[in-house]
């Protein structure tokens, strides 16, 4: 899923304010008074906040392996002066 299809105010939450929701959401749906119009749409929302996650975690792994590289080069650079 794209991140353009995510909602604006699930875009807006920090990875741990996401999982939180999802705990939420899993209690939820383990409630068996729930009906099934209402137990879909939350699913469907644990979904994108999932794909949030890791679209967040991806984000992430690209900064430290640019800061990474970074720093190899410029400890490389100065070992070659």
């Amino acid at each position: 899923m794209k991140s353009k299809n995510i909602p604006a105010d699930i875009r807006a939450k920090s990875i741990k304010d996401a999982q939180k929701e999802i705990k939420e959401i899993i209690e939820k749906l383990e409630n068996t008074e729930t009906n099934l119009e209402s137990s879909m749409q939350q699913y469907n929302r644990m979904m994108l906040l999932n794909y949030h996650i890791q679209d967040q975690f991806k984000l992430k792994v690209s900064e430290i392996k640019k800061s990474t590289l970074e720093k190899n080069k410029k400890i490389s650079s100065k070992y070659i002066k």
